[in-house]
C-alpha cells in the first residue's frame, strides 16, 4: 500500500544567477518533478531572513508511493541523462536533501 513521504531539498542559486534559478525552479523543475508518477505536489519557501551562512530555498516535494528510494532513483536518472533539465544556475556545492516518511495522516482542524 503506498505510503506518503515529504522529500526535502534546500538549495541555493550560483552567485549572480539567482533570477534564472528561480525561474527555471518555479516554471520548469517543478512540474518537471511532478510529472514523475509518485509525486503529488511541490511548494517552494525563501528563508525569512538574510543569513549568508545558511541554505535559502526550500523546496517540499509530497510523494506517494510504495518504493520512494525507487521514486528518488528515478529522479537521479533523468537528471543524469539529460532527460530532466537542469540549470547552470543551480549551485551543486549547496543542496541537501532529506527523505521524511508520514507517521500520521493529514490532520484538518475540527468544524464544530
Amino acid at each position: 500500500m503506498p505510503q506518503d513521504y515529504v522529500y526535502v531539498v534546500r538549495s541555493a542559486p550560483v552567485k549572480g544567477l539567482e533570477d534564472e534559478y528561480n525561474r527555471w525552479y518555479t516554471e520548469q523543475h517543478l512540474q518537471d518533478v511532478l510529472a514523475v508518477p509518485g509525486f503529488v505536489s511541490a511548494q517552494r519557501f525563501t528563508l525569512k531572513t538574510d543569513d549568508p551562512n545558511e541554505v535559502p530555498y526550500l523546496a517540499l516535494y509530497y510523494m506517494r508511493t510504495d518504493d520512494p528510494d525507487a521514486l528518488l532513483a528515478k529522479l537521479v536518472e533523468l537528471v543524469e541523462s539529460g532527460k530532466m533539465a537542469m540549470t547552470e544556475a543551480f549551485d551543486h556545492e549547496r543542496v541537501a536533501t532529506v527523505l521524511y516518511q508520514a507517521i500520521t495522516p493529514s490532520v484538518q482542524p475540527i468544524k464544530a
